[in-house]
């Protein structure tokens, strides 16, 4: 039977080993803070800035009128005129543009003459995805103006009308900062908990620990209790400094943001309680939980690459990945305001992972010393 005493006698013991633990205390406070600084700060897809450079053999009023159009989108930044087309490659090649833009001698008659006037855009691929984006603008820019020239004078038949819902900047700082908060405290929680058992054995006070007459899941209750304290302290912490320092609008409920992180930090403190009794070594432990955390939080949850375009096999293995499912519920508090009733789904599964970390801890460890 549980017991509250035994349970806080156990807490206390650890909180008190804590605190004479300068450098989990660090981990446990300030790494998540500078992780998530650094990543929301280093982390962006959002492409602006493209150094442009123009080859423009019309000179024209027409081939002006499509450059301000560029300048005019505020994606792009003019670093210089071309005279030739050989400049263009060695250009590339060292770096001094993204994008080069070249209108033919004739692009203003052509034009003026009702023909299609055809206007190159040389990109550096070397960056696929941003070369994609930056494709994407420019090929935008240029219909546009040619929609413009083909409706001059007339009223249009369809006018199109676009609303963008929870992102309404498209900015994808809102979209990664709640996404850091589930990936980092995955990280955090697991590598916390895999040092306490490993350090009771390389401390050498598993002896007194097997003797105290407490149970097995008193034992990892009263250990996870104070890293559970110190990981809502976290979230809280790292929700305020997403809405202060980075604007990420919080639009759901505080509370039940709360309550999933409470099941999921159980969980990853139970997993990384699960590697301490297993590695018993402190550095052992520590590696564990970095390729056990961090790895499959980072790039299988959805934070860095869609999981619709993963192969077959890569998206079975992201079901089993538990950040996968708290990230639905950080960016859908934080960026749609969604309740329980859409999140149902990912609660039930925190609630599942705090159960099964939780009962991996307890059925691993030992109180024998042998």
């Amino acid at each position: 039977m549980l017991s509250p005493l035994r349970l806080w006698a156990v807490a206390r013991k650890e909180t008190l080993q804590l605190r004479r633990d300068t450098r989990s205390l660090a981990l446990a406070f300030v790494l998540p803070l500078l992780l998530l600084i650094l990543f929301g700060y280093a982390i962006s897809w959002d492409v602006s800035n493209i150094a442009t450079a123009v080859l423009d053999q019309d000179r024209s009023p027409r081939s002006r009128e499509v450059l301000d159009a560029f300048r005019a989108s505020g994606y792009f930044t003019f670093v210089g005129d071309l005279e030739r087309p050989a400049e263009i490659a060695p250009l590339l090649e060292r770096g001094g543009a993204q994008l080069v833009l070249v209108f033919p001698p004739d692009f203003a008659e052509l034009l003026d003459g009702g023909r299609p006037a055809p206007l190159q855009a040389v990109v550096d691929g070397s960056d696929a995805n941003t070369a994609l984006i930056v494709l994407n603008y420019a090929r935008g820019i240029a219909l546009t103006y040619s929609l413009r020239l083909r409706v001059d004078g007339l009223k249009p038949p369809v006018t199109a009308q676009t609303r963008v819902w929870y992102n309404e900047d498209l900015s994808s700082r809102n979209m990664i900062v709640p996404g850091l908060v589930a990936v980092i405290m995955m990280i955090i929680a697991a590598m916390l908990t895999s040092l306490t058992i490993s350090r009771e054995w390389e401390r050498g006070t598993m002896e007194q620990l097997a003797a105290t007459p407490v149970s097995r899941l008193e034992v990892v209750l009263g250990k996870l209790l104070p890293y559970l304290v110190i990981g809502l302290l976290d979230v809280v912490t790292s929700t305020l400094l997403g809405v202060w320092l980075f604007g990420v609008p919080l639009r759901g409920n505080p509370a039940l943001l709360m309550v999933l992180s409470f099941f999921f930090l159980l969980g990853a403190l139970g997993l990384g309680m699960f590697i301490s009794a297993v590695a018993r070594s402190q550095l052992l432990a520590t590696q564990a939980a970095m390729v056990a955390t961090f790895l499959p939080a980072f790039l299988l949850s959805g934070f860095m690459f869609a999981i619709s375009v993963m192969p077959p096999a890569l998206r079975a293995v992201t079901y089993l990945i538990p950040a996968r499912y708290f990230l639905v519920v950080t960016r859908g508090i934080f960026l749609k305001g969604v309740g329980i009733e859409v999140l149902r789904v990912q609660g039930g599964l925190m609630v599942l992972f705090a159960a099964v970390g939780l009962g991996l801890a307890v059925k691993v460890f030992r109180k024998e010393l042998a």
